[in-house]
């Protein structure tokens, strides 16, 4: 898993009718990109996290260029 500053992070709930969270990327700890992430959640509270496998990471820079090439 690769992430950059400011990109979003999306977990999914692990359990039927757990909610998703999803927060923006504040800090990357580990190199090139790799977690652990500190992410400001979208209910206001921040964490340091080690995504697992239920974590989606959506590149804002992506977002931005696909959106110019139209």
């Amino acid at each position: 898993m690769q992430a950059a500053v400011g990109d979003r992070l999306h977990v999914h709930g692990k359990v039927v009718g757990q909610a998703e969270h999803a927060g923006e990327i504040v800090e990357v700890h580990g190199s090139d990109g790799a977690p652990p992430y500190l992410v400001r959640f979208d209910d206001g509270h921040t964490r340091l996290i080690f995504p697992g496998p239920d974590a989606v990471v959506e590149h804002v820079q992506d977002t931005r260029s696909s959106k110019s090439r139209r």
